[in-house]
C-alpha cells in the first residue's frame, strides 16, 4: 500500500456536513448481502462510535474553547459518518442476526490483527481473545436456530466456522487477571497501535451493543445468554485497553484515532464489491483525510511536535476480512486451556486450587450457565447441537460431540468446579 494521508487533500470540515436524506441511506439486502460487507459496516461503526467517545473524553479534559470547538465540529462530521454506516443495517435483521455478524467480525477481525502483528506478545493477546469470540459465535448460532429456527450459515456463510472454541462458562476469570502489559509507543510498530485501536474499538462496541439490546428479549434464556456473554465483551475491552500505551498525550491519541479511521476507510474502499457502500467508504476517507489534518495541526500548535515522526511514511498492509478456518483451528488445538494469570497466559491446570480464577467462577457461575443451557437446549428441540463444521471434526476432542470424545476432555474440563444444573432457575426476584 502506497498511501499517506497526510500527503492527500480532503474535504474541507466546513463542506462535510449532510442533510438528513443523505444520512439516511438505504440499507441492504440482508439475503444477498456479503457477509463481509456486513462485517466491515459492523467494524467501522465502532471505529466511529470509538472516535466520538473518545473525543467527548478529550474535550472533558481540555480548559481551551478553541480547541473544544474544534474537537466539536470533527466529532460532528463523525456523528453523522456513524449514523450513515450504522443506518446500512436493515430493520428486518433479526437482533440475532446482527449480533451474529458482530460475531464474525470479532473472529475475522482478531484473527487478521494476530496475524499481522509484529510484538509477540500482543500477538498472543489477540491469539488468546480470539478463541473466546469463536465460542461466543457457536453459543449464539444454536440461539438463533432455537428461537428463530434458522441456520446461522445464511447469515455469515461458511466463511466462519461455528463449532465450540474455549467455552465461554470457562472465560469468566476474575478482574485483576485482564491487565495486560502495555506497549510503549516511541518504541511500538505503528501497525501494533493501529491493531490495538481496531480491536478494541471493535470490542468496545460489541460490549455497548450487549449492554443495549440483550435485555430486549422475552425468552429467558435469550437474556441470560447476551448478560452472561455480555461481561465477557467487557472482560475484552479491558483485555485490549490495557495494551494501549498509558503515558501518550491526548493531542498523540487523537491523531492515531484520525489514522486509524483513514487507515481502514482506505482498507474497505479497495474491497468492498457493493458500488453505493464503496462511494460511502471513499467519501468518508476524504473526510478523515481533513480530520486527520486538523489532529496533526493541533499537535504541533499545542504540544510543538511534528506528527510526522510518529507516524508511517506510509500505511501498512491493508486490513482485509478474508476465512480464517485453518489459522483458528489452529491456535484452538494449541491454546484452547490457557487461562490469564495477571498480565501472563498460563495452562489452567497450572494454578493451584486455592486460585482466584476458581473462587471467581463459583461466585458468577453457581450452578446454571446460560451458554451452556442454550446448547443443551437446542440439542434436545432439535435432535443435536447445531455446528458448521468445514473443515471436519473439532481439532480438540474434548469439544467434540458427546459420542464422539472418546472420553477425552479438556484441562478446563477436568478442573472445573462448576456443576451445570439445567434445571437451575434462570430467573432472580429482583424483589
Amino acid at each position: 500500500m502506497s498511501f499517506n494521508p497526510l500527503q492527500e487533500r480532503g474535504i474541507p470540515i466546513e463542506k462535510q456536513l449532510r442533510n438528513w436524506s443523505e444520512l439516511n441511506v438505504k440499507p441492504y439486502d440482508k439475503n444477498s448481502v456479503h457477509p463481509y460487507s456486513r462485517a466491515r459496516g459492523i467494524l467501522m461503526n465502532g471505529i466511529e462510535v470509538e472516535a466520538i467517545i473518545f473525543s467527548h473524553n478529550m474535550a472533558r479534559n481540555l480548559l481551551d474553547p478553541d480547541i473544544k470547538k474544534q474537537l466539536a465540529m470533527v466529532r460532528r462530521v463523525e456523528q453523522q459518518q456513524q449514523k450513515a454506516i450504522n443506518w446500512l443495517i436493515p430493520g428486518d435483521e433479526t437482533t440475532l442476526e446482527v449480533t451474529l455478524g458482530y460475531e464474525q467480525v470479532a473472529v475475522d477481525m482478531t484473527a487478521w490483527a494476530a496475524q499481522n502483528e509484529p510484538d509477540p506478545y500482543l500477538r498472543q493477546v489477540y491469539e488468546f481473545g480470539v478463541l473466546e469470540d469463536f465460542d461466543h459465535l457457536y453459543r449464539y448460532a444454536n440461539l438463533y436456530e432455537m428461537l428463530e429456527g434458522k441456520k446461522a450459515e445464511q447469515i455469515i456463510s461458511d466463511l466462519t466456522e461455528m463449532t465450540p472454541g474455549r467455552p465461554t462458562i470457562f472465560e469468566h476469570r476474575h478482574p485483576h487477571d485482564e491487565i495486560r502489559r502495555p506497549m510503549t509507543a516511541l518504541a511500538a510498530h505503528p501497525q501494533s497501535i493501529l491493531n490495538a485501536l481496531m480491536v478494541m474499538s471493535a470490542e468496545q462496541q460489541t460490549m455497548n451493543y450487549y449492554m443495549t439490546i440483550g435485555n430486549r428479549f422475552m425468552e429467558p434464556l435469550a437474556r441470560a445468554t447476551y448478560l452472561e456473554i455480555g461481561m465477557i465483551e467487557e472482560q475484552h475491552v479491558t483485555h485490549y485497553e490495557t495494551i494501549l500505551d498509558p503515558t501518550v498525550s491526548w493531542f498523540e491519541n487523537l491523531v492515531f484515532h484520525e489514522y486509524t479511521e483513514c487507515w481502514l476507510y482506505y482498507s474497505f474502499m479497495q474491497e468492498e464489491p457493493d458500488p453505493r457502500v464503496k462511494a460511502l467508504y471513499e467519501l468518508h476517507l476524504n473526510m478523515e483525510i481533513e480530520h486527520l489534518r486538523i489532529a496533526c495541526e493541533l499537535m504541533r500548535s499545542v504540544e510543538k511536535r511534528d506528527p510526522e515522526a510518529i507516524l508511517p511514511a506510509t500505511m501498512g498492509p491493508s486490513m482485509s476480512f478474508r476465512e480464517n478456518r485453518k489459522w483458528v483451528r489452529s491456535i484452538l488445538e494449541e491454546q484452547v486451556d490457557l487461562t490469564a494469570k495477571d498480565s501472563e497466559f498460563v495452562p489452567v491446570a497450572d494454578l493451584p486450587d486455592d486460585d482466584r480464577y476458581f473462587a471467581y467462577q463459583r461466585a458468577v457461575n453457581g450452578r446454571w450457565s446460560p451458554t451452556e443451557e442454550a446448547i443443551r437446549a437446542n440439542a434436545e428441540k432439535q435432535g443435536r447441537e447445531y455446528r458448521l463444521e468445514v473443515e471436519g471434526p473439532n481439532p480438540v476432542e474434548g469439544l467434540r460431540p458427546e459420542g464422539e470424545r472418546n472420553n477425552a476432555s479438556t484441562d478446563y474440563a477436568r478442573r472445573s468446579v462448576v456443576e451445570h444444573d439445567p434445571k437451575a432457575a434462570p430467573w432472580t426476584d429482583a424483589s
